[in-house]
This record gives C-alpha cells, structure tokens and sequence, in this order.
C-alpha cells in the first residue's frame, strides 16, 4: 500500500483527493492530514480515516483540540518526513506550501503538487532537486495535461499550450470591473476551487502562476510556452512537437481525474465515480486569443518570473495579501493589480538561490504588500 501525507485536506484539493482514495482504500494507506483551521472538517477527516499523524496548522495545541483516535499530533515537517509516507500530496494554499514542499523533496519523498507557488517561489531549487532524483508529479489540471501529453515521447517539443476559462469576467465590459465583488469573483464559470484560487482565476494570475509551473518542471523557455482562451474547460493543455503534431489531454473539469493520476502514477485505472466525456453532447469547442489588457495580473506575474531572483517570491506573497484584502471587502478587485506592481517595483531581489533568501524577501513582501494596503484606505 502506499503511504499518503494530504498538506490542505480541509481544502477542495485535499477534499477531492480523500473522494479519490475512498473509492480506492486498499490501495492507500493515510498516514497523515493537515488541516488549516477548518479544525471541525478536519476532525471528520480524522474520524472516518483514523491516520497515524494529524495536525491543524493556526491552532495551538492539537492534541487537545482534537480527537485523534490512534494517531498522534505532529508538525508539517515530522508528517513529510515520516518513513511511512511514500508520496505527500501538497494542497496547501498560497506561499505557505514552500517550505513542507522542499521538506519532503529533500528527504526523498515525492510530492503531488498542486500548489504551484512553491515551485514559483523556487523554480531553481526545486529543478535542482529533481535533477539529483527528487520526484514532483503535477496535480493542477493544465501542468497534469502537458505532463500527460509528454509520456512516451522524446520530448521534442515545439510549444505548450496551456487553456484558460477566462474566468467569471472573460466578456464583462472593462469599464464595470471597478464594481465587481468578492461573491461575483467567486463565481467560476467550469471549476468548483478554493477562495484564494478562485479570485487567481479571475484575475488570471493563475494561469500566470501555471505558466511559471511548466518552465520550471518541464524545461521549456518562455517564449515557447502560450495560453489561450478555452471557455469549456475541457480541452485541459496541449504539446505541439517539432513536426507540427499537436497532442492534447481532454476530460471533464474535475480535479479528480489528475488527482487520480498522480497518485496512481504510472498505472491509469477505472473509477466508475468520475464522468466520463461526451464529445456529443459537447458539441462545439472555442478557441480564442488572450485578451492581456484584461488581465494586468498575468503580464505582471510573467514580467516578474522573466527578471528572476526573488521577485517571483514578492510577487506571490503581495498576491497572497491581495487577494485575503479583497475577500475581505478591504480592497477593491481593480486595485489587486496596482498592489502587487507596487512591491514589485519596490524590491530589492536577492539571487533566490538559498532558502533563507527566499524566506526573507517573502517576508518582507509581505509587510509591503500590507503597508501599502493601509494607505490606500
């Protein structure tokens, strides 16, 4: 059996890797689940599959807060590097995935990684890990679909070409995103996701963000990786190799399904719970251009990860601050942009090669981000 460590099991990846695993238990043991401070979802976790290890990160005391039937309390580091767990599927929302994320792939544990700042934050360090034998499987449905589209292949590859839904504002006149709420921004048109990424979404700095994702684990330079707009969500990412063929993987929007390959990785098996596609009732698939002006998010975010150092730290933790400050009502959806810009251009980048480099302009990204805030209120 295999031993599984879920970073974020309170949140809609970790959740989803529990509904895969309930249809498969002989396959998987759970050694360990980490929740945020959803601690009464997490103790549901803890009573259905009785894991060996828990924690519940922002709360004191776990072992009091929670029943932990014949586990034990343990921090993220112990869970990561516990001999039982064969992969770590990190779920972690925002830049607080880093650190557990090089954990687990510096003591030889895999990571089915869906949150991509770690590998944003330190594309070098991580690429360096997995050239000296560390193993990274991609969870988010486009990186999961090229690294579908790249198996048995030489990897002569001419373009990736990675699909956006657009987001809930995709055709709303520019002129009314001034107005737009946290309840509207929360209203994805094809994928059902966490609040942080979720409000990524409709700014597209998630799409920017996988971006960053697929140069780092796949090696290909940024002017060869584009994005276009998909409204069905079905066409998940395609590869275009140097003949011109192009491959693409499709399937419902269900994070289910890549969830499902990593951990079975490299077998494929049936699970009659997933839907299957019908291209019939489909219809008709769109394809359209990026509309950049729309979207400040995504050029801010590639323009950051093009200069290096630490500003693609910088970057995603004003995001981080961004977004909380608009989902509190305490920013406006227009001002996320002009944010981040702003501790961008008041970076002072580091090389980004060292872990405590990367901590400390995290940190001091942070702080800006929420300066800056105060003095716009």
């Amino acid at each position: 059996m295999k031993g599984i460590a879920i970073l974020g099991s309170t949140g809609s990846i970790g959740r989803q890797t529990l509904d895969v695993i309930r249809n498969f238990r002989h396959h998987f043991r759970l050694v360990g689940l980490a929740g945020w401070t959803n601690r009464s979802l997490l103790q549901q976790q803890l009573d259905e599959f009785q894991p060996d290890l828990a924690c519940c990160q922002g709360l004191e005391g776990e072992g009091a807060l929670l029943r932990l039937g014949k586990g034990r309390a343990a921090t993220l580091e112990e869970m990561v590097r516990d001999p039982r767990v064969d992969l770590v599927v990190m779920a972690i929302s925002g830049p607080s995935c880093l650190v557990p994320t090089l954990q687990a792939l510096q003591g030889g544990v895999a990571v089915a990684l869906a949150s991509k700042e770690a590998i944003v934050m330190a594309g070098p360090l991580i690429a360096g890990l997995v050239g000296k034998g560390a193993t990274v499987l991609p969870v988010d449905s486009e990186p999961s679909a090229i690294w579908q589209c790249l198996q048995g292949e030489p990897r002569e590859v001419q373009r990736l070409i990675l699909t956006a839904s657009g987001g809930p504002f995709r055709s709303r006149p520019l002129g009314e995103l001034a107005f737009v709420t946290p309840k509207e921004a929360l209203e994805h048109p094809t994928w059902r996701m966490g609040r942080k990424i979720t409000v990524d979404s409709a700014t597209l700095m998630n799409k920017a963000l996988e971006v960053i994702e697929c140069h780092w684990m796949f090696g290909v330079p940024w002017e060869d990786i584009e994005v276009v707009v998909h409204p069905q969500s079905v066409v998940h990412s395609l590869v275009e190799f140097r003949d011109g063929s192009l491959k693409a993987q499709l399937g419902p929007p269900d994070m289910r399904l890549p969830l499902q390959y990593a951990l079975f990785y490299p077998q494929r098996v049936a699970n009659p719970k997933l839907e299957r596609l019908d291209l019939a009732r489909i219809g008709s698939l769109e394809f359209a251009p990026l509309e950049a002006g729309r979207y400040p998010c995504f050029t801010l975010a590639l323009e950051a990860a093009r200069t290096g150092g630490t500003y693609p730290v910088a970057l995603c933790a004003a995001d981080d601050v961004a977004v909380s400050l608009f989902l509190e009502g305490k920013l406006g959806y227009l001002d996320i942009p002009p944010l981040i810009q702003g501790v961008l251009d008041g970076h002072a980048s580091g090389d980004g090669e060292s872990l405590n480099d990367i901590l400390e302009a995290e940190a001091w990204a942070r702080r800006r981000a929420q300066e800056m805030a105060r003095t716009r209120t």
